[in-house]
């Protein structure tokens, strides 16, 4: 199977992700195997939600749609052209998912399979149900993925190489079980804001996409903001207001309940807006419906202190970002080419 071969499958699987909208879902007639696939994939939404608390349609349906956006021609090309995988391939290798978002582990998924290789899932309990349609959908427009696509509920068996990613715990187990193989073990990492004070309403808004998208259980959400000394928190919480349902979500107001008790007992100083507790302190992984924060007084010394933390940290959000940052309300919409940890995964398995 080709580069281009590949390239093709995953535009029509873009396509066909493209019909699954949040109120009502519009199915197209010229997009292959939608007799067959269509209502399967809608099932199987309700059914991710259903064995995932943290999981809704409308978070569902946003992954969905941002891997749409992402499988085009114009992006496959920019994100494949510039690697030499004519001699990469014929390897089996395992993938460790995690199961935090919907989907998490599906560019791992993608780009061991445009490498040549085969894939062996391991999938988390938290998250079943999608990827198994949208790999049966790659097999009806190629049967040769057949042979390329395993999914397992038991250990990782019969592998060449692996990508594995959990807590900093797990990835202790990881590093352990799998040494001697070549890997990616990836850990804990979180995401940090910075403000001038000099946002507008819009760009807090946006920011607002960044910290609560997924209820924040991404490593790509934010869970700090550095902030200038005496920053009036007030333009933020009225900016962020609109995000105010998500308290009407049980796991996350039990969240919110549990944290903002803990905090008040243990006498923190705390900032509150009903459904979001903002705290000062140096930890980057703030716990659901919390938000860490620190404050600075010179920008080189926090650009200091963020590269020293680097591998703490999966994203750096400001307005004015620069190549290795992220604007505002775009963490969730990473482009193909936007690794994990900085790890280009592509790289690591053309030399396996």
């Amino acid at each position: 199977m080709t580069i281009d071969d590949h390239k093709s499958h995953l535009i029509t699987l873009g396509k066909f992700l493209q019909q699954f909208q949040l109120t009502e879902s519009v199915k197209n007639k010229d997009i292959p195997g939608n007799d067959k696939f269509f209502a399967e994939m809608e099932e199987k939404i309700d059914s991710a939600i259903h064995y995932n608390g943290w999981f809704n349609r409308e978070n569902i349906i946003f992954s969905l749609q941002q891997w749409s956006n992402a499988l085009t021609p114009r992006n496959l090309k920019l994100w494949l052209d510039s690697y030499n995988l004519s001699e990469s391939g014929g390897k089996t290798v395992g993938i460790v998912m995690a199961g935090n978002i919907p989907l998490v582990g599906f560019h791992d998924f993608i780009s061991v399979l445009v490498s040549g290789h085969k894939v062996l899932v391991k999938q988390s309990t938290s998250d079943q149900q999608l990827l198994p349609v949208i790999a049966a959908y790659l097999m009806h427009l190629d049967k040769r993925y057949e042979e390329r696509i395993r999914f397992t509920k038991d250990r990782l068996e019969d592998f060449d190489a692996v990508i594995a990613t959990g807590s900093n715990n797990t990835a202790r187990y990881f590093e352990y079980y799998f040494k001697g193989k070549p890997s990616i073990i990836r850990k804990n990492r979180n995401s940090v804001a910075i403000l001038t004070g000099e946002e507008t309403k819009e760009d807090l808004q946006k920011l607002g996409e960044d910290i609560f998208r997924y209820y924040g259980l991404g490593c790509r959400n934010v869970s700090k903001l550095y902030v200038p000394e005496n920053y009036d928190f007030d333009s933020f919480f009225k900016a962020i207001y609109e995000w105010n349902p998500l308290i009407n979500q049980n796991k996350y107001a039990n969240n919110y309940d549990y944290n903002k008790a803990v905090y008040l007992m243990s006498e923190f100083k705390l900032l509150d807006n009903g459904f979001l507790i903002l705290k000062e302190d140096e930890s980057f992984g703030s716990p659901i419906a919390s938000l860490f924060y620190e404050t600075y007084s010179n920008p080189k010394e926090l650009e200091e202190v963020l590269e020293k933390n680097s591998d703490n940290i999966q994203c750096i959000v400001k307005k004015d970002s620069n190549k290795n940052e992220v604007t505002f309300g775009q963490t969730q919409k990473p482009e193909l080419w936007d690794y994990a940890d900085n790890v280009d995964t592509i790289e690591f398995l053309s030399k396996i």
